[in-house]
């Protein structure tokens, strides 16, 4: 008796050992923790964000089946809790999320500020921590091992608005940049000023306003007497939607306007109408991207994921709302997929062995490229600038991802008060 006994112990050993295959590769299912912003000052993206991963593990559990490992398909599960957009619950809902629902990956919140504040914690318990939210390039440089990131790096923002405006507009040599005092934002100016000295333009104005500003006549006032051609800046929704309304008090009227996180935002337009009219923003995603099965043929990458009108379709079924997603909801949904196709390349849900598999990882979706380096950070994704075009974000660059013609000068508050706005054509 204890002969059989000890004989099926080593053999359950054995297939255990074999990749996990009975234990570890096989799981009933497959848990996504995600401490979400779904209140406070990062509510709107934060549910652009829960519209996105809904969507995308809804297409993995009902269209691609579930993951692959060890030979079966299980399926995805989505477990979050609001993080009401403050450090402090976010690293107390991520070690829930690990030791109490035992999930298999923790998805970071919304903002550059919000993900560095969890990396620690998802490190200590050794736990893959998935970054679709925050774009500074410090998070890259703490020397984090289980951190990825999906969104592309904060310097590289306003990068392209820049290499438009030199090429449509020689002339316009004099920048104002003006951005929100945050771990975010300082990387993009980072970013923007170095490029912008390299083009060759004249920085006139550089100066940050400070998180949860309620006015910004004083900055403004100055940035006015400045007289830049263009103006770069912003940080989130609410201090860039004040931005662009006390721009409109002071009548202060530029060639174009470009703020990050805000202008892409569908809530900007809704809650400033024509005043948005011209604005415009860099943006991970816009709807009409040209990025396809096909085009991922053409370069040779891998392809997974719904087409961009499907995933549009899930998205709204997601949140139960006629609203089309952004960015923030296309990357977070994207992150899904890059989750699965590293659970399938390593055959398990160890977080050590998905996060050398996801280092391997090239490939295309809906949201674009996704490609990491050693560190974590994205590298393969390219950004496209969108500008407010009657009531519709259009994508006016680069030319090759376009569907419309850039409206520039952008026009005056003046003629968008009189209602004075002609569509480019």
């Amino acid at each position: 008796m204890k002969g059989r006994l000890l004989v099926s112990v080593f053999l359950i050993l054995g297939l255990i050992s074999l990749g996990g295959m009975v234990y570890a590769g096989a799981p009933a299912k497959v848990i996504i923790g995600h401490p979400a912003c779904l209140s406070g000052k990062y509510a709107k993206a934060g549910e652009q964000a829960l519209g996105g991963i809904k969507a995308c593990v809804k297409w993995v559990n009902e269209v691609y089946g579930g993951v692959k490992i060890g030979g079966k398909k299980v399926p995805l599960e989505y477990k979050y809790y609001d993080c009401e957009s403050k450090k402090e619950v976010v690293t107390s809902l991520i070690e829930r999320l690990i030791t109490v629902d035992k999930v298999n990956v923790v998805f970071a919140p919304y903002s550059s500020g919000l993900t560095l504040s969890g990396a620690p914690v998802a490190e200590k318990y050794g736990m893959l921590y998935m970054d679709h939210g925050g774009a500074s390039d410090r998070i890259f440089q703490q020397g984090f091992k289980y951190i990825v990131q999906t969104i592309g790096p904060g310097t590289r923002y306003h990068v392209g608005t820049l290499d438009m405006i030199h090429k449509v507009d020689p002339k316009a040599k004099r920048v104002a940049l003006a951005y929100e005092d945050s771990e975010f934002a300082r990387m993009v100016m980072r970013g923007a000023e170095e490029h912008a000295k390299k083009l060759g333009f004249k920085i006139v104005f550089k100066r940050t306003y400070p998180k949860g500003v309620t006015d910004l006549t004083p900055l403004l006032s100055d940035l006015k007497a400045a007289k830049p051609d263009f103006i770069l800046g912003g940080g989130h929704f609410e201090d860039g939607q004040l931005f662009n309304r006390q721009m409109a008090d002071l009548d202060i009227n530029v060639k174009a306007l470009s703020l990050i996180a805000a202008a892409t935002l569908p809530a900007f337009y809704e809650a400033l109408g024509n005043l948005a009219e011209g604005v415009m923003g860099p943006s991970h995603w816009e709807y009409g991207v040209k990025y396809s099965p096909e085009a991922a043929r053409k370069e040779g990458l891998k392809w997974i994921g719904p087409t961009q009108d499907e995933f549009v379709k899930l998205f709204k079924e997601a949140l139960g709302k006629d609203i089309m997603p952004d960015y923030h909801a296309a990357e977070a949904g994207a992150q899904v997929l890059a989750y699965v196709l590293a659970v399938e390349e390593a055959n398990s849900i160890d977080p050590t062995k998905v996060r050398a598999a996801l280092d391997k990882l090239n490939f295309m979706s809906f949201y674009g490229r996704w490609d990491v380096d050693e560190t974590g950070k994205q590298v393969g994704h390219s950004m496209v600038d969108m500008q407010w075009q009657g009531g519709k974000r259009v994508i006016v660059w680069p030319p090759e991802a376009a569907t419309g013609k850039l409206y520039y000068p952008m026009p005056t508050f003046a003629e968008k008060a009189k209602g004075k706005v002609a569509v480019p054509k």
